[in-house]
């Protein structure tokens, strides 16, 4: 059993997408709420974010896109960046926070703090271009820890784990060209954002380096085991990570509005579980979890919690 850390701050309260929206400040707050009563949060190391700087952001998104993200972001209302995603006054604070988050993370785990830590963050990341916001993310938070930890620390293989209900295609196309990043994605297919075909599996020198899993509706925790075990575990084994990120969305749980999987809280803690054989393996145990999707409060709450409860237990 290891040390585990959370990531956390009030300022992720702040962006807001507007009444009705699905990504909304509540999803924290029921996280957090769950983690106290559960009595989880008393056993975390606490991990202060801080605002992620402008040269590693820029490792994954384009210097002319950050810059008009900071030129536009609105001192009141709402700005439109996509049909699904919009950003308030507090939302850049909170972007910067959430991949300095994951940066912070990183140095927990390098210095030895925590083992493994989990980022309760927000906005989330996957969905995020090189130089496009997209499905409520704006930095692609998992895809900058990547390169900042391959960057700063001298790691050299990385895995993404990416079980978001919703494919990572802002991650996969950080990485596709890159054999140093190994992305794996299960995801309900056809669903937004409509990438993920099992044909996508990277390009050049990275062709074989991602590896997409499209799943029907109406999958749970049996078949989820099953593809982790038939397909990631060996291809993660033969990769050898030297440090494993894990894109934790929640909406493929049973009782999510978003999507029509049928993943439970057990079936996160046994996913967590086989992740964290692979970290022991090959990467001295070290996991980065950052919090992606995930649209029922309690099932989203309950599943953080028995998600970092397997960390915990790893």
């Amino acid at each position: 059993m290891g040390k585990t850390g959370l990531v956390y701050h009030p300022a992720y309260l702040e962006h807001d997408m507007g009444a009705g929206h699905p990504e909304s400040p509540n999803r924290l707050r029921a996280i957090m709420q769950q983690l106290e009563r559960s009595g989880t949060a008393a056993r975390l190391v606490m991990i202060e974010p801080r605002k992620a700087e402008a040269e590693w952001v820029t490792e994954i998104h384009d210097q002319r896109y950050v810059a008009a993200l900071n030129q536009h972001a609105p001192s009141s209302g709402r700005v439109s960046l996509d049909p699904d995603t919009s950003m308030s006054p507090g939302s850049l604070t909170a972007a910067y926070l959430a991949a300095g988050g994951a940066l912070a993370a990183v140095d927990a785990i390098l210095s030895r703090q925590a083992d493994h830590v989990f980022c309760a963050v927000r906005p989330p990341g996957h969905h995020a271009e090189t130089g496009r916001a997209m499905g409520f993310c704006l930095f692609n938070n998992v895809a900058i820890a990547a390169r900042y930890v391959q960057k700063r620390y001298g790691i050299k293989r990385v895995l993404i784990v990416d079980w978001d209900v919703h494919h990572g295609n802002g991650t996969q196309h950080s990485f596709e060209d890159d054999p140093s990043v190994l992305f794996f994605s299960t995801h309900q297919y056809p669903h937004y954002p409509g990438t993920g075909r099992a044909t996508e599996r990277g390009r050049g020198v990275g062709e074989g380096f991602t590896i997409n899993v499209p799943m029907e509706s109406g999958q749970g925790d049996d078949e989820y085991r099953a593809v982790f075990h038939k397909t990631l575990v060996p291809a993660a084994d033969e990769f050898r990570p030297d440090f494993v990120i894990i894109s934790a969305g929640f909406d493929a749980h049973r009782d999510d509005p978003l999507a029509g999987m049928g993943l439970t809280e057990s079936g996160y803690a046994d996913l967590t579980e086989i992740v964290a054989g692979i970290a022991k393996r090959h990467a001295s145990g070290r996991i980065l979890s950052s919090l992606e999707g995930g649209y029922n409060l309690a099932a989203l709450a309950g599943s953080v919690d028995s998600h970092i409860t397997a960390l915990l237990n790893a």
